[in-house]
């Protein structure tokens, strides 16, 4: 199915077209490619909002998931095996490049892990725990190895 990839920011200069071909791959790593999902940038300012909205909470973010069903069984595991949306992610992109800038981090590969992050959140992962947190986290380091040894 689709990936849907949005631009709605302008203070952090984006190419596309990278960002896309690592989230197929996240994608095709993870089997959900025959689903569809949004894939939102956004900056401070509107990820901030977000975040205020859905979470109560009046600070900008680096990623924030909706989930087209919001109740799971298991994490992973889909309870409409005939629906094809698992749902959008906003990433917030000039907290990113920011948080790269500071920290001496390549931003592609940051946004590669932090979509995996919030893929993992669509299928139902949380990390309120250490223990959660731990099986998100890997799971996001995980996707980033395999597309990194394809080259990308």
């Amino acid at each position: 199915m689709s990936l849907i990839l949005r631009n709605l920011q302008q203070v952090v200069p984006l190419r596309r077209a990278p960002l896309r071909k690592r989230v197929e791959i996240i994608r095709e790593i993870m089997r959900i490619q025959k689903f569809d999902l949004g894939l939102i940038c956004v900056d401070n300012s509107r990820i901030q909002h977000i975040n205020n909205t859905y979470r109560h909470k009046n600070i900008p973010t680096d990623v924030l998931s909706f989930p087209f069903y919001e109740a799971y069984e298991l994490p992973g595991q889909l309870l409409h095996p005939d629906e094809c949306n698992l749902g959008d992610i906003f990433l917030g992109v000039e907290y990113l490049m920011r948080q790269c800038e500071e920290e001496g981090r390549d931003f592609y590969n940051t946004l590669t892990v932090v979509s995996a992050h919030g893929i993992c959140h669509l299928l139902g992962y949380k990390h309120e725990t250490e223990e959660e947190w731990k099986q998100v986290w890997c799971n996001g380091e995980h996707s980033d190895y395999q597309i990194n040894t394809q080259h990308i």
